[in-house]
């Protein structure tokens, strides 16, 4: 019998019922270190007094109008978003993947409103996630997300992680830009490095194209600058964002050039609850507090000391974790264990982490982290190493007497 909520997750068997800072407890109380931050959500942790209040003093105003009226807290929020990146102008959304369709059909349009709208394809790389829609899906061409739904929306074409040879041969008379996550977080935390940034960022000029950032999980400070490709001093035409934008609420958010928006005329695109009045209240308090002088110095402090403690936890269990990955506060652990495996036992030591491609360990802990919680998180670490070194020891010792 199929269950009440459609089983499309593969959930643990756990729940909370309060969350305070990077914790999440239970309802009979069982605390436990989030460093998962609800997949790179959670930027400021649970429950922060500032988003509380935020949220509570919108609810007793007005919760929703739609899009049909203007809404003060868009108009600040994206004359805010504009004056600290490369966009002239913001639509929002509700999540990663709304704001990827948004990017995708800006960049179709921008084609199709300078005489040529056979430029609809988008030039993506294997490994890549974008989404849970048909086209999302598509342009992140993995088959295991593909499967049972038909043909493959048109209008993608994959390349190999980071060859920039296959990125120019590519390139034809059809191509309208390349779409790119400057750090694949579903993919396995894998780092495009910045020379190839710098590359495709000089490749879409010379062609003509544009150039699409998904940084819907790298955004707002989660490698240690606000946006992870200004590490490697490009700018994009268009970029999708969301998670950390709202901090917990559904935020999603598109930015562009005044040139790559230039066919987004009235009646192109449209969202009934995007943008609404609370999410931008939630979102407007997150960029309050990430813009603040000590935020972002403070996640790169973190992810440079997180970096150092992994290294010497990866000297003492080479047998559980291969290889270290990522920029700031997020961080992969590539794993000669199942991933799945380490984040069970993980779960044991009340340390929440979640797995990813290429059979990785995500760490993305709320960025407002202490260095204890650091500390706490890598001896969470290191008991669950030790479990697995324990339980493989076990199967061998019991393999070798059979």
């Amino acid at each position: 019998m199929i269950t009440p909520v459609l089983p499309t997750y593969a959930r643990a068997d756990l729940e909370f019922e309060t969350g305070e800072g990077p914790y999440l407890v239970t309802a009979s109380g069982e605390r436990y270190l989030d460093f998962g931050a609800g997949v790179a959500v959670n930027v400021v942790g649970h429950a922060h007094p500032a988003l509380i209040a935020a949220l509570t003093e919108q609810a007793h105003k007005v919760w929703h109008t739609s899009n049909l009226y203007r809404v003060p807290g868009q108009d600040k929020l994206a004359r805010r978003l504009i004056d600290l990146t490369f966009a002239d102008t913001v639509f929002f959304a509700n999540s990663g993947a709304e704001a990827l369709e948004c990017a995708i059909k800006m960049a179709r349009k921008f084609h199709a409103a300078g005489g040529h709208p056979e430029r609809y394809e988008l030039i993506t790389m294997e490994g890549a996630f974008h989404g849970r829609t048909l086209a999302t899906i598509a342009a992140g061409g993995q088959a295991k997300y593909l499967e049972g739904f038909g043909p493959a929306t048109p209008g993608f074409v994959q390349v190999p992680f980071g060859d920039l040879k296959a990125l120019k041969e590519a390139i034809g008379p059809a191509t309208a830009g390349v779409l790119i996550e400057p750090i694949q977080g579903e993919g396995g935390l894998r780092v495009v490095p910045r020379d190839i940034l710098r590359n495709i960022r000089a490749i879409c000029d010379e062609a003509d194209i544009l150039l699409v950032l998904d940084e819907v999980q790298t955004g707002v400070g989660r490698t240690g600058t606000l946006f992870a490709h200004e590490q490697a001093g490009i700018t994009p035409d268009i970029m999708a964002i969301a998670k950390a934008i709202g901090g917990g609420f559904p935020v999603g958010a598109c930015l562009a050039t005044e040139n790559a928006a230039r066919g987004m005329t009235a009646g192109t695109h449209g969202s009934t609850f995007g943008g609404n009045p609370l999410a931008m209240a939630v979102a407007n308090a997150v960029i309050d507090l990430v813009t603040e002088e000590n935020f972002l110095p403070h996640v790169r402090e973190l992810g440079i000391k997180l970096k150092q403690k992994l290294a010497r936890l990866v000297d003492q269990h080479p047998t559980i974790i291969e290889e270290v990955r990522g920029e700031g506060l997020m961080i992969g652990l590539k794993c000669r264990v199942l991933n799945t495996d380490l984040v069970a036992a993980l779960r044991k030591e009340h340390v929440l982490m979640i797995g990813a491609g290429d059979n990785v360990v995500r760490m993305l802990p709320p960025l407002n982290i202490e260095e204890k919680h650091l500390d706490e998180a890598l001896d969470g670490l290191e008991r669950a190493c030790c479990a697995l070194e324990e339980a493989a020891a076990q199967k061998q010792a019991a393999g070798a007497t059979t």
